[in-house]
């Protein structure tokens, strides 16, 4: 009797063995039956180095194939565990710490402050390494030799034989982090019937076949590109086109040389891309795409009308989340019926409305919350958060919204304190607390400020310490120098005093130094540090 196949077999069988899989500029293209052979090689590869099923494996590489082909194959044999490459060093500590991770795979030759973390930790270092003139997407994977000056860092026996292989369902393939309302991120476990779950969903709803041809811009330490723009095209037998990350003045060369038949950004990068349509009308022409897609943060209704009129093509607004292994509700293709300004109807998962544990009719507005297949079943070691977002079965997601009674979804607010700066999601503690580490600053309040394009962008509010000095420049390049770009504030304002009453709502309205910048989303921090 012949075993079933495990879900990620299942999911990378779709495409014809000699139809091309996985592209990129200026290189050849891999074929699904060479993605095929490079995933179970490789899943032999990790067994060998010690890491096999449920453990993680950690993955800071350059936007780009090998990054989307690394990810599928520590997706299909062990934990996943894609980070973002711009994070500083006190941010790859805390990840690979809190991961437990047992390699790290980084690009050969790399200099990332991740590698030099890892080591310290006892953190196996494995580089990726691309032979000349090899396909899109093909690698090999090298145990990394121990520098001179750098602890040793022990070998790891081959994983054991009930672990070696491909995954389960039950397995977690990935592990992301996400913004929690404490300093701290929440472990985000997916397994991989969440993963196998979520690429059907999305493919059922974009209706992806093998001549799709997907452009990808997204970068891949993300749910959105890791799943929409990678796996569900790949699991219905598309082609994906893997740029090494967006770039508004390469957006249409790449195109031109993809064929694309579509693609998905977040709204910053269509605006972007919008900007430079008119001149690019020709190769527009010559590739007509059968749709744009935009999620992560909301898009502006005219904007997906001008979009929809450069390109001749529809946008498909849809609605996800990390939790949720990216999409919760989409709008649909045509001929039905889209409605610009709501994220469309549930996509997968069941979508509802909830107030005070109670599901509320169409029309009345609650709490958006899911549940699914394709739904975390809990953080991980995390009972306060998993009290806390969990109601009667039902994933609470933090946005506030509304259901008509066609069952579209509209968001109109946020119940959570988190800073969505173009899809980016910045816990406004993790900030107060870095700039809380700077001698000069007595009192600070982090928070999000309109932003045209960004929807919000981080601010903050400092009051300093009596006989210190500091400029907006320099607590900037503080923060700067433990955390990733997107979470340094834009904007600080220095007061005297911050006010511990009610804050204007809305803050906008508000005369003042406040104006224009929205409440702040938590309490005020005071250093009490005597030392500083």
């Amino acid at each position: 009797m012949t075993a079933a196949p495990h879900p990620f077999q299942t999911l990378l069988q779709a495409g014809p063995d000699e139809a091309p899989a996985i592209s990129a500029p200026g290189r050849p293209k891999l074929s699904h039956a060479g993605l095929r052979a490079l995933v179970q090689g490789t899943i032999a590869r990790l067994n060998e180095l010690g890491a096999g099923r449920n453990d993680r494996v950690a993955i800071v590489l350059p936007n780009g194939p090998e990054m989307a082909t690394c990810y599928l194959a520590c997706a299909a044999g062990t934990t996943s565990a894609p980070l973002n490459p711009a994070y500083r060093a006190d941010e790859f500590e805390f990840y690979l710490s809190d991961l437990n991770a047992k390699l790290l795979i980084v690009e050969q030759g790399s200099t990332s402050p991740a590698v030099e973390v890892a080591t310290r930790l006892g953190v196996r270092v494995i580089e990726l390494q691309v032979a000349e003139g090899a396909p899109a997407g093909a690698f090999t994977l090298q145990a990394a030799a121990t520098g001179s000056g750098a602890a040793a860092v022990p070998a790891l026996s081959a994983a054991p034989a009930e672990r070696a292989g491909w995954s389960l369902a039950s397995d977690v393939g990935m592990v992301l982090h996400t913004s929690g309302t404490t300093s701290r991120p929440k472990i985000v476990p997916l397994s991989v019937g969440n993963l196998a779950a979520s690429a059907r969903n999305i493919r059922t709803t974009l209706q992806f076949t093998p001549a799709d041809r997907g452009l990808n811009i997204m970068p891949l330490f993300h749910i959105h590109g890791l799943i929409a723009g990678v796996l569900a095209p790949i699991s219905a037998g598309s082609e994906v086109f893997c740029t090494p990350g967006f770039n508004a003045l390469k957006f249409f060369a790449w195109m031109d040389e993809a064929h694309p038949t579509w693609y998905t950004a977040v709204p910053t990068m269509h605006q972007a891309i919008l900007q430079r349509a008119k001149g690019n009308t020709e190769v527009i022409a010559r590739h007509p795409l059968r749709f744009l897609r935009s999620s992560s943060s909301s898009i502006p209704p005219q904007v997906i009308r001008e979009l929809e009129e450069a390109f001749g093509a529809p946008l498909i607004e849809s609605y996800g989340m990390t939790e949720a292994c990216h999409q919760m509700a989409s709008n649909p293709l045509p001929p039905a019926l889209r409605k610009p300004g709501t994220v469309g109807v549930a996509a997968g998962p069941e979508v509802a409305i909830m107030l005070d544990g109670v599901i509320l009719p169409r029309g009345q507005t609650g709490e958006i919350v899911i549940r699914g297949d394709n739904v975390t079943a809990g953080y991980e070691n995390n009972e306060k958060a998993n009290a806390e977002g969990f109601s009667q079965g039902w994933f609470r997601t933090g946005d506030q919204g509304v259901m008509d009674e066609d069952g579209y979804i509209s968001i109109t607010g946020r119940l959570k304190e988190i800073i969505n700066r173009g899809g980016e999601k910045i816990s406004p503690r993790e900030v107060d607390e870095i700039l809380m580490d700077h001698a000069a600053v007595a009192q600070v309040v982090c928070f999000g400020m309109p932003h045209p394009k960004l929807g919000e962008e981080v601010a903050a509010v400092v009051v300093l310490r009596e006989g210190h000095s500091a400029t907006e420049k320099d607590l900037q390049s503080f923060v700067a120098s433990r955390a990733a770009d997107f979470k340094v504030p834009k904007k600080i304002l220095f007061m005297d005093e911050i006010p511990k009453g009610a804050w204007p709502e809305p803050a906008r309205a508000h005369p003042g130094p406040f104006r224009g910048l929205g409440p702040p989303a938590i309490s005020i921090k005071q250093n009490l540090n005597p030392h500083c």
